[in-house]
């Protein structure tokens, strides 16, 4: 390494939790840099799935420590359920797992302005966990922190100061009492049990670097959700790619040597906002029903699309990926033809990348190119060669098109049903 981001090159749900689980096995330290419980990484471990929200895939990996950065927005209780739902499951937590005393708080009014909003004609499409409001008092300099959560008499004065300013919107929704109530319900209980796993994680990640550890950066949504470079306003409240695992770990630029970008050999993505590729009809339903396209937060429905040249070209540029894995493949079979969107027209001409104006990104028509597909059970597959000649072609047609390579393929949800391409990039990060 010393440090390898993982970022997700679409809209999230792209497949990241699998492939950082697979690459943790060379990782000293997998650490999530943003988001929150918002995001949903599902893994198959030991032939058991696990459905992880806040905590890195890393975990399931006995060696492993993980990191819980500071640009994340916690919910203690969250936090607390996902602990004990891994204890239980025979995970070893205590002593692996770190919890940054900068990452800031979602309390209960936090999720109650989220609903009221999506509720209220104001929604985006969002999962109603209290990030955007959280990450709102973040950058308006109201944001309770971690370390101020583990201090009662500070924690106790700024929710004080927090619902005052919050009042006008809230008490639309409950009395400003009871929400207090809710605040400080299990309070003790909460943080007494969260305070055994914090610590200011830059540091334990700076002494990690000078001596030489590897780091494996885990990202959470998509690129195509980066509150920047996103389709805004239908974002998320944070910087996915990989600048923001700089900010949102606390490690410089300089620790980053390389970046694989995720993405499903198709594209898919759940809530509101353009999507130049969707479909509809049989196709959508085959791919959704046979690809499990369902949220592993919400459970929601994810929308289906052809793969995305031109959006992958703006991903690849923001976050100076290096190599991609191309996740799902083992979905499209039985597809004919397999399309592929590799630019736009939109008034007469021709783009290659995504374009920023909200106007443009919902009126651009995608241009097609077709595939012969391939049919049969590929998820055995182990080797390229073990792939239809057609998948094959498939693969390395979106090499030459994006200039980037496809070091490794995923043809099933477990860790085994992993195609490595680029045995060099294994023994680089020392994985076995």
């Amino acid at each position: 390494m010393p440090a390898l981001a993982v970022v997700g090159a679409q809209w999230g749900d792209e497949g990241k939790g699998k492939i950082v689980h697979y690459l943790s096995r060379g990782a000293d330290f997998v650490v999530r840099y943003q988001g929150g419980n918002n995001a949903g990484h599902t893994v198959v471990f030991d032939d058991k799935t696990f459905a992880l929200h806040l905590i890195p895939s890393g975990i399931l990996l006995p060696l492993a420590h993980n990191v819980i950065g500071n640009g994340l927005v916690v919910s203690p209780r969250a936090f607390y359920d996902e602990v004990k739902m891994l204890e239980k499951r025979g995970v070893k937590v205590r002593g692996r797992l770190h919890l940054s005393t900068g990452a800031h708080v979602i309390l209960p009014y936090h999720i109650l302005l989220d609903a009221l909003r999506e509720q209220s004609g104001r929604g985006i499409g969002t999962t109603k966990k209290g990030i955007g409001p959280c990450y709102e008092d973040k950058v308006a300099r109201i944001g309770i922190r971690i370390c101020d959560f583990l201090e009662p008499n500070t924690f106790k004065s700024l929710v004080a100061q927090n619902l005052k300013v919050r009042a006008a919107e809230l008490v639309r929704i409950k009395p400003l009492a009871a929400i207090t109530k809710d605040v400080f319900k299990n309070y003790d209980r909460l943080r007494r049990f969260l305070a055994p796993f914090c610590r200011d994680t830059s540091i334990l990640l700076e002494q990690a670097l000078k001596r030489r550890k590897r780091l494996l950066l885990e990202s959470a949504q998509g690129s195509m959700l980066d509150l920047d470079f996103g389709t805004y306003p239908f974002v998320t409240s944070s910087n996915p790619i990989t600048g923001g695992a700089c900010t949102g770990a606390g490690i410089a630029p300089s620790a980053v040597t390389g970046v694989i970008g995720v993405s499903k050999a198709y594209t898919t993505r759940v809530g509101l906002g353009p999507f130049p590729t969707e479909l509809e009809g049989n196709t959508a339903s085959y791919i959704r029903n046979v690809g499990k396209e369902y949220g592993t937060t919400t459970g929601r429905p994810r929308r289906i699309g052809w793969l995305d040249l031109p959006q992958l070209r703006t991903a690849i540029r923001v976050n100076g990926m290096t190599s991609l894995a191309l996740t799902k493949l083992d979905t499209l079979s039985g597809i004919h033809p397999i399309k592929v969107c590799t630019a736009y027209r939109h008034k007469g001409k021709r783009l290659s990348d995504f374009p920023v104006s909200r106007r443009a990104q919902l009126e651009v028509e995608p241009v097609y190119e077709s595939f012969p597909g391939f049919s049969g059970d590929i998820s055995g597959a182990r080797r390229f060669s073990d792939l239809p000649l057609s998948a094959r072609a498939y693969i390395l047609q979106i090499e030459r098109w994006l200039g980037l390579p496809v070091s490794i393929v995923s043809v099933g949800q477990s860790r085994d049903q992993t195609i490595i391409r680029d045995k060099k990039f294994l023994q680089a990060r020392n994985i076995n």
